[in-house]
């Protein structure tokens, strides 16, 4: 079984991209997802998050804008919720790949946003880019409820660069030409990695 990592900075079209790869018959592992689940009522993450980050959990689920108001410009309380999260994530996903192997999968997609960052490009076969233009991606981002420029530049600021991403993948999916043209490349990936068996 294929292990494709998909990756892009925020606002480049990779919620998208995943979905063209389910909608292909590609079991996709959402990381973000998976994490939302760990801090809602009753998630694994729950107790530990409030213990290292006291006042963060509200009404039984970590709250995401007050843990963030935390961690974020701070590497060492990012350090400290990552040392949390991510075996947590890392047994949910085997999970997955248990269930992708029983239903007979060829491949899976991890949807993981900060796959270079966290060195998981080394953990997959093949690496695919969702990337749009710099002045869509911000457009595309600051339409987003809660917003700002600020706060895109701090989000921006932690993530590799879209270049330096496009550079290392081993495919690009362009998403700036629209969903048809997306969907057609994710179709071409799925052919390309199924021949190369």
């Amino acid at each position: 079984m294929k292990i494709i990592g998909l990756t892009g900075s925020i606002g480049m079209g990779k919620s998208t991209t995943a979905a063209m790869f389910r909608e292909a018959g590609v079991p996709v592992y959402d990381a973000d997802a998976a994490v939302h689940a760990l801090y809602a009522p009753g998630g694994a993450a729950v107790g530990p998050v409030g213990e290292a980050f006291p006042g963060v959990v509200k009404d039984g689920a970590v709250d995401r804008e007050a843990l963030r108001q935390r961690v974020l410009g701070n590497p060492e309380a990012l350090q400290r919720l990552n040392a949390i999260v991510h075996p947590l994530v890392g047994l949910d996903r085997a999970s997955f790949f248990e269930k992708a192997r029983s239903d007979g999968a060829d491949m899976v997609v991890l949807d993981i946003p900060l796959l270079f960052e966290t060195g998981g490009d080394k953990a997959v076969d093949a690496v695919v880019v969702a990337s749009a233009p710099p002045q869509m991606q911000r457009e595309r981002v600051l339409a987003r409820e809660g917003m700002s420029p600020e706060r895109l530049d701090a989000i921006l600021a932690q993530q590799t660069p879209d270049a330096e991403k496009r550079a290392r993948a081993d495919f690009v999916v362009d998403t700036g030409r629209g969903l048809e043209a997306a969907r057609e490349q994710v179709a071409e990936i799925i052919a390309a990695l199924r021949k190369a068996d």
